[in-house]
């Protein structure tokens, strides 16, 4: 890699997309590759946490339901792991209740299944903006 690549990449912010179906994980990842994104995506929460490189990831995008550990309980762990990013929970399944557990486990937003995508990439633009702003 030359310089030029290695400081685009650097320029990049890096999301850590988890999602257990494997058709809306790949469309995903691709839909942020292609606004910009560098996207590491898993499809199962034990992955990600496993992960080292995790911790420098401008923003979190979990599905709720994941076989192993739902994305509130991933949150956490990362959160324990003192990671401080901005995150987003995505839900087929969402409630008054969930929206409330989420955002008291740290989740920025709730967004609902089927996702915009351009609220998607929005929101995650806005977070990691806000998060870059903010380390300066």
């Amino acid at each position: 890699m030359d310089a030029a690549t290695g400081a685009l990449r650097a320029a990049q912010p890096k999301i850590l997309l988890l999602e257990d179906d494997a058709g809306v994980r790949r469309s995903l990842q691709l839909l942020l590759q292609a606004q910009g994104f560098e996207v590491r995506a898993y499809a199962a929460s034990a992955a990600l946490l496993a992960d080292e490189t995790a911790r420098d990831a401008a923003c979190l995008v979990a599905d709720y339901r994941v076989e192993d550990i739902d994305g509130i309980a991933v949150l956490m762990r990362l959160r324990a792991k003192n990671w401080t990013g901005p995150a987003i929970l995505i839900t087929a399944f969402s409630s008054q209740d969930l929206r409330e557990r989420a955002t008291s486990a740290g989740y920025a937003v709730v967004l609902e299944k089927p996702l915009r995508q351009h609220v998607l990439v929005e929101t995650i633009s806005r977070l990691a903006a806000h998060r870059r702003a903010s380390e300066i």
